[in-house]
């Protein structure tokens, strides 16, 4: 079995305690990942246009616990080694893609305090952001010997002639004077305007002097002006991932479905058209929020129909090329590198520390088997966490032979237990991807 490289001990606890919990790690997907070639391949191809100038959408929709949150987190990565900048947030009853209460505004501002770029990918980044775009200008016009507001606004013309670019420009510029002048306050102003935190325009207003705020009905035209900075900044464009979204599913109103179906329309139709640039969404859902007829995606007709499966994919064949991506199940061997991975974890990379041999991870996946049968492979969480758990156990008690622990390892039989817990936005783990 192949071994991975030697782990930092501060990562090999983080990813453990992750792993115990359920969750994703927050480092090293690199030692864990295993599989859905295909599937990362297909997001590497949209994040590579989105680079080029492009646009792209797309849905992925798996099983609770099947790992769609360690699939987004990876793409996320992906998108920052290729220089994008990538903001996320979770759907939650507080925070969806349309509203009138400030839900909407509330997912925005989360998913900007997660913005992230290669050198801040932890998130936070959007200080950072804004300043290379003032550097490179004040560099720019130092070099010319022109004024710095004249290069900014040659800048930021493309801007302005967006919906709401205007002040966006403005409270840019806002930013740029409050470095000049020394002045924190103005420039922690403008921050806060770009993150949707003003919550009326007075304030706003008398803070920085623009007539409009971030608010509910201006978040999709705020992205795609955020989009295009991106790109003014130097950077390759903006990857925005929004998971759970099976939360527009649980609405019991079906005006407000049918309104967030209706902005995730607009979406769809703008980034499948081309209309933007450099701007891409990833939506994470379960087949319930895609298929449902009744409160699902596909209870939207003009949805249904962009989102419908190639008819002449049939069993055994695939499609990428559509906007929905379905999450394939992991292979009994891609489980076996996966456990591996796992092992090897536990050791900081060292084969001479493994705590079982390679007999204990088939005798592990056998009795997994006979338990739950094919489910470990669709939605391996509860799998997972079992076998971390039984790890746990024996660096604890070396004495302790494995083969008289995995026969009493609780695997849960009945993954719709963890629905409950997941609907309520608890993190998927992964079925690891390569």
């Amino acid at each position: 079995m192949t071994e991975r490289t030697p782990i930092r001990p501060r990562d090999r606890d983080t990813i453990v305690q992750a792993l115990a919990a359920g969750v994703v790690p927050r480092v090293g997907l690199q030692h864990i990942q295993v599989g859905r070639m295909l599937e990362v391949g297909a997001l590497i191809k949209d994040i590579d246009r989105i680079a080029d100038g492009g646009s792209s959408c797309r849905f992925v929709i798996g099983e609770y616990g099947a790992g769609k949150t360690f699939f987004l987190s990876l793409v996320r990565l992906i998108a920052l080694e290729r220089r994008c900048v990538t903001i996320h947030a979770d759907l939650a009853p507080d925070r969806r893609i349309h509203a009138t209460g400030g839900q909407a505004r509330g997912l925005y501002a989360e998913a900007i305090r997660n913005m992230a770029t290669r050198t801040k990918p932890d998130g936070g980044a959007l200080p950072s952001v804004v300043e290379r775009f003032i550097s490179d200008c004040v560099k720019v016009a130092h070099a010319e010997k022109r004024p710095v507001e004249q290069v900014i606004d040659e800048r930021l013309a493309s801007i302005q002639e967006l919906v709401g670019g205007h002040d966006f420009a403005h409270v840019l510029k806002c930013y740029w004077q409050g470095s000049e002048d020394g002045n924190e306050a103005l420039k922690a102003s403008a921050l806060r305007w770009l993150r949707a935190e003003f919550p009326t325009k007075t304030e706003a207003r008398q803070a920085l002097g623009v007539r409009s705020i971030i608010d509910d009905a201006d978040v999709y035209d705020s992205l795609k002006l955020l989009a295009c900075f991106t790109r003014l900044a130097g950077y390759t464009g903006l990857l925005v991932v929004f998971d759970e979204m099976v939360n527009i599913y649980k609405l019991q109103s079906s005006q407000a479905r049918n309104q967030n179906f209706e902005q995730i329309l607009r979406m769809v139709n703008d980034m499948l058209q081309g209309n933007s640039e450099g701007l891409g969404f990833v939506f994470g859902g379960t087949p319930e929020f895609l298929m449902d007829s009744r409160r699902g995606l596909y209870s939207y007709e003009a949805l249904q129909s962009r989102l419908a499966e190639n008819q002449f994919a049939t069993p055994g064949l695939v499609d990428f090329s559509g906007p929905v991506v379905r999450l394939q199940n992991l292979s009994p061997e891609e489980f076996l590198i996966l456990l591996g991975n796992i092992r090897a974890i536990f050791a900081l990379g060292d084969p001479a520390n493994h705590l079982v041999p390679d007999e204990a991870l088939d005798a592990f996946m056998a009795h997994c088997s006979q338990r739950i049968g094919e489910a470990y492979f669709r939605t391996p969480r509860n799998t997972i966490k079992a076998f971390v758990q039984l790890l746990a156990i024996l660096e604890q008690n070396p004495a302790l032979d494995w083969r008289t622990l995995i026969g009493s390892v609780a695997v849960d039989d009945d993954p719709g237990e963890d629905v409950a817990t997941a609907i309520d936005g608890d993190d998927e783990l992964a079925t690891f991807e390569l």
